[in-house]
């Protein structure tokens, strides 16, 4: 029998040989970007199809740095097992914690850990190390490696094939992913000259077929799937679990981002801005915090944790997210970033609720996947809204528009994220929230000199506005960010732009 499709995602601390590991498994560098190559990290999602004799993995390789981490999460979410890569010189480093903590919290168990470098390590350090992974992950098989010359290697590959044949025997086929409709998450989209709109991610569940028509989420754009390649491979028919890439028809470029979703006329996800959710770990800390950033497939947002009892909590967003019931989400500290851990989705559209509250029978509820409508702000959020409309391209801080107010700071938070929810403002960074109106013509005056220039920075932004620096370099990260510029040293180029 065929071996089911499978995807393995690497994780491990920054520097400890992800990528140099991948290359002498898969023979390719996913290390794609200029800017990765000169400075010698990984910065996106690289991606390799991996040969294990009848059994052919996809393979997601995340970056390691703790700037990474949101990357790091999109890449990981939809994977199937982990390959956690450890410096025997090094030993386990703060990045190879918080990676651990984003695999449990979506709820990846199984992988396997390579002890890497270990021509650079001596008996006792590579020890050391090994032992300290073993207690981290107990009853992960661990291989000692050099990707520098080889060793080790063969002893992984037949490592990988058996996890994944472990993996294979916890979930039958026929299981909820093989028959559902088909959930694409869009962690790359970009034009191919002649070809148009090229989307890449992992299909969560279904079957993509060649010639199918699907939606585009949140916008709810039809498109029809041109062509299918799995890592280079044409294909008429994508599988659940696979790394696939889609060439669809009747769709711009412009109409598609990395967080959208590819899914099938039923699939039922939400376009939701709450989400009910029972907690599977970190509950404490993620009900201590009062805003948190919430990860959700390629797509996240702050949001504030409300406790409904227990480890159930109401996840109140700031920007939409796209989630169905069952799905897993992690949930990090905003400041200073941290992952505090993880959950189920339980309810992916829930009206507004504390404690005690129990969902109506499902047949009373809509079947469509429309968004939740959105409570109107209220008289505080509008004031904050004229005040933000009148600050322009220079907001105020919360702290100081609260003072001007005559409010507390919480009843501004609470007020912005009434307006973010309403699509009437953007927070660009913790202390820079724009009125809606005005971040449009700000992202459509830097996008265009951009454009006209081939690229820009923070000085040219900030003279080109007459902004002070901290506005400028507010507005070119959340651009970045948001993949409507992309980074590359100190200068921010067009999307279109190709890479190096």
């Amino acid at each position: 029998m065929t071996p089911r499709p499978l995807t393995v995602g690497t994780a491990g601390h920054i520097d400890h040989g992800k990528t140099t590991l991948v290359r002498a498994l898969t023979g390719r560098d996913t290390d794609r970007l200029a800017e990765e190559r000169r400075r010698g990290m990984s910065i996106e999602l690289g991606f390799a199809a991996l040969d294990l004799g009848e059994r052919r993995l996809s393979l997601v390789d995340v970056p390691g740095h703790e700037r990474f981490v949101r990357t790091m999460i999109a890449g990981a979410s939809g994977i199937d097992m982990f390959l956690l890569v450890v410096a025997a010189d090094d030993g386990p480093m703060p990045q190879t914690l918080e990676h651990l903590a984003v695999l449990r919290a979506l709820g990846v168990e199984r992988g396997v850990i390579a002890l890497s470098k270990t021509d650079l390590a001596d008996a006792e350090t590579a020890r050391l190390a090994a032992e300290e992974c073993a207690r981290l992950v107990p009853g992960a098989p661990l291989v000692a490696v050099s990707a520098l010359d080889g060793a080790g290697l063969p002893e992984l590959r037949r490592a990988l094939a058996e996890t994944a044949a472990a993996v294979e025997a916890d979930r039958p086929e026929g299981g909820e992913a093989d028959r559902g409709e088909p959930v694409l998450h869009i962690d790359r989209a970009f034009t191919i000259a002649g070809h148009g709109t090229v989307v890449t991610g992992t299909l969560w569940s279904g079957r993509l077929e060649r010639g199918r028509r699907v939606r585009l989420l949140p916008g709810g754009e039809q498109a029809r799937i041109r062509s299918i390649e799995v890592h280079d491979r044409a294909l008429e028919v994508a599988e659940a679990r696979q790394r696939v890439a889609l060439n669809l028809a009747g769709v711009d470029r412009g109409q598609v981002r990395r967080g959208d979703a590819v899914v099938g006329p039923e699939a039922g996800v939400s376009v939701t801005y709450r989400l009910d959710v029972e907690l599977t770990s970190g509950a404490e800390a993620i009900l201590a915090e009062p805003r948190v950033q919430v990860h959700l497939g390629t797509r996240d947002s702050p949001a504030r944790p409300v406790g409904l009892g227990g480890a159930a909590v109401q996840l109140r967003l700031e920007s939409p997210l796209l989630a169905r019931p069952g799905d897993r989400l992690v949930v990090r500290r905003i400041a200073p970033p941290d992952t505090l851990g993880g959950g189920l989705v339980r309810e992916a559209s829930p009206p507004r609720h504390g404690p005690g509250w129990r969902p109506a029978p499902p047949e009373q509820r809509s079947a469509t996947a429309a968004p939740a409508p959105t409570p109107a702000p209220g008289p505080l959020a509008r004031r904050v809204l004229a005040e933000l409309r009148a600050d322009g391209a220079r907001p105020r801080t919360p702290a100081r528009l609260a003072e001007d107010l005559g409010v507390h700071r919480r009843e501004v938070e609470r007020a912005f994220s009434e307006l973010a929810a309403a699509g009437e403002a953007v927070r660009a960074k913790a202390d820079v929230v724009y009125a809606a109106s005005v971040y449009r013509k700000l992202e459509r005056l830097v996008v265009g000199i951009a454009e006209r220039d081939g690229s820009t920075s923070i000085a040219e932004v900030r003279d080109a506005l007459g902004l002070s620096r901290k506005y400028a370099q507010a507005l070119l990260e959340h651009l970045d960010s948001e993949r409507v510029l992309r980074r590359e040293g100190d200068r921010h180029l067009p999307r279109s732009a190709a890479p190096g």
